[in-house]
């Protein structure tokens, strides 16, 4: 009896044993189950508030749309720093330009027919001892034309000058010709240069009977130094007077002209430049420089300034280009877009009578009138903006250039553009 008990209860045992190492290893494995549901319910919730925040549909819809949201960053315009040489010039040291009158000989029958060019032939018959009735001479070989050019500053006697050569008169191409020696003359009815030899128009003009290929444009050319320089310009020399020079700037602005006299003055001293104006500073020559005023100038040509510009919108409508500078600023406006076409047409058609009666076949004309409104947006674009957001709100609403145009313009009437309007 003992002996069929101990089975019995090592069986029993065993059995419970087992049960209790069962029970601790799914309570083990409910909880890594539980953490991992856990970490699941996180994810699955940040995923789909990120899916509804990015597939939220706008609740201005329609007409009205608004910008998304950027947070503003503080930072300032971004002004490139370019060389004085480039945005100045010393006081004094200029250019002179030149004309002259001119007569263009070897072309080929696109010359004048009549005019100008037809008497300044005759008279330079005349010179060589040939006298020409100007009426009887039919020749389309020649052509009056204007010479300009330009005499740079500190030009010496003997130095080429490159030229542009203009028909005045009814002439077609100036291709293949050759100006005759034409006197350049200065504003003071001096001669400073002389220009004489072949010409090119950089293209060709090319005609048979009515057909005709053509380019660039044949009836302006140029001249490359084909100009000599006769004379000198009276009193061409450094603008030193009681020693200081002027430094002038290309284009007037109060803060371009302070900022280049402080970085005149960080190089050489705080004595050195002062601001006159708006487009002039004053430079005295350091003691140093007295006696190497060219090492002075160049070394004031290379500094580094960062010029500032004011706020300002070219458009040119011929074209449809637009150019806006960085500084233009936006106020809190509302654009509105939308296009309203008008279409009307005509059609033709032939009415016939019924068979066997008295009527005649006859033509009438229908006309169809069609209107169309493009759907337009309402565009909301907030204080301060930059051109940027100017240039994605308008590209958002899929403006033209030539709706852009109109759109600034609209906006400048309402006050809400900071800028310059420049029509070219």
């Amino acid at each position: 009896m003992v002996a069929r008990r101990i089975p019995t209860l090592t069986v029993v045992f065993l059995v419970i044993l087992a049960g209790l190492m069962a029970v601790s290893q799914v309570g083990v494995l409910a909880q890594g189950d539980l953490a991992e549901a856990q970490f699941e319910l996180v994810d699955r919730e940040a995923a789909e508030a990120g899916e509804e925040a990015a597939t939220e549909p706008n609740e201005q819809q329609g007409d009205l749309a608004a910008i998304p949201r950027v947070e503003p960053v503080a930072q300032s315009l971004i002004q490139p720093s370019v060389r004085l040489k480039d945005i100045a010039r010393f006081d004094g040291i200029r250019e002179n330009q030149l004309t002259g009158l001119g007569l263009v000989v070897g072309l080929d029958g696109t010359g004048d027919g009549k005019g100008a060019g037809v008497r300044m032939v005759a008279n330079m018959l005349t010179r060589f001892g040939v006298t020409v009735d100007p009426q009887e001479l039919r020749s389309r070989n020649i052509a009056a034309v204007m010479v300009t050019a330009n005499l740079p500053p500190f030009a010496r006697a003997g130095d080429r000058l490159d030229v542009t050569i203009s028909s005045i008169g009814d002439a077609k191409s100036l291709q293949g010709g050759f100006l005759l020696q034409t006197p350049l003359q200065g504003a003071d009815n001096q001669v400073y240069a002389v220009a004489q030899g072949p010409i090119s128009i950089g293209g060709f003009n090319v005609r048979s009977g009515r057909n005709e290929a053509q380019k660039n444009h044949p009836t302006i050319a140029r001249g490359p130094g084909i100009a000599i320089v006769e004379r000198e310009v009276p009193g061409n020399g450094l603008p030193i007077e009681d020693g200081r020079l002027t430094l002038v700037l290309s284009t007037a602005d109060f803060t371009t002209a302070s900022r280049t006299a402080q970085e005149i003055n960080s190089h050489f001293g705080s004595d050195i430049a002062h601001a006159q104006d708006s487009s002039s500073i004053l430079l005295s020559i350091p003691p140093a420089y007295q006696r190497d005023v060219i090492g002075f100038m160049a070394r004031v040509e290379e500094i580094q300034v960062a010029p500032d510009a004011a706020g300002r919108v070219v458009f040119n409508e011929r074209t449809g280009t637009i150019v806006i500078g960085q500084a233009v600023r936006i106020a809190p406006v509302a654009v509105a877009h939308g296009n309203l076409s008008v279409t009307i047409s005509s059609q033709k058609e032939v009415v016939q009578p019924p068979s066997f009666s008295q009527g005649e076949t006859v033509t009438t004309e229908t006309r169809t009138v069609k209107v169309q409104e493009d759907q337009g947006q309402l565009l909301l674009l907030p204080g301060a903006a930059t051109i940027g957001d100017l240039v994605n709100v308008l590209n958002v609403i899929g403006a033209t250039p030539r709706d852009i145009i109109a759109i600034l313009q609209a906006i400048k009437e309402s006050g809400a553009l900071y800028g310059e309007l420049e029509i070219i």
